[in-house]
């Protein structure tokens, strides 16, 4: 039982490790943690850490029984204390197990919620990106705009001027031709 909870423990901190650090694996852990996470992976794995912890509860009750006999004797037989060296083994690699399986399931957590914040974040800038640049081409558009009806305001003045000028020129002849009929 050993070796496999050695396994178990070496396999979870590979994980653990390939989620912490930004390379191409974590993106292959994150996918295969969201498939596991679906469907019936959840049941089996709260049903292995159940029994992960009955089997550690097991192995402390054991060591509480090998302490008790051995306070009756005064001190520990070679035997108790293989057998306690053995129990405290296997109640520490499960407990650092079940520990790294849930610091796995919140950096799993995390890392997706991450990704899904980078991504809303990325359209937002986006968004706001295509904002500027709209603003600055209008900005651009109302200058021009604004620099059009100053040229036309200004062949407006000019035209109403040369008008004047004729109009005055007209009434002036007007006024010389009223002057001349008057006279007759």
């Amino acid at each position: 039982m050993i070796q496999l909870l050695f396994a178990m423990l070496s396999a979870e901190v590979g994980v653990a490790v390939a989620l912490l650090f930004k390379t191409p694996l974590r993106k292959l852990v994150v996918l295969g943690l969201d498939r596991f996470k679906r469907g019936r992976g959840p049941v089996m794995v709260k049903t292995v850490a159940g029994t992960v912890v009955i089997v550690l509860a097991s192995s402390l009750y054991s060591m509480a029984k090998i302490r008790s006999r051995s306070a009756e004797f005064g001190a520990f037989t070679p035997t108790d204390q293989v057998l306690m060296s053995r129990h405290l083994l296997e109640a520490s690699l499960m407990g650092y197990s079940l520990f790294l399986a849930l610091i796995i399931d919140r950096l799993h957590h995390y890392t997706r919620e991450l990704r899904g914040l980078k991504k809303s974040m990325e359209a937002v800038m986006k968004q706001n990106r295509v904002l500027e640049e709209t603003k600055r081409g209008g900005s651009d558009d109302i200058k021009t705009r604004d620099s059009e009806i100053a040229s036309l305001n200004e062949q407006i003045k000019h035209l109403k001027f040369e008008i004047r000028g004729k109009n005055k020129g007209s009434q002036s002849r007007r006024s010389k031709c009223d002057g001349s009929e008057k006279t007759i």
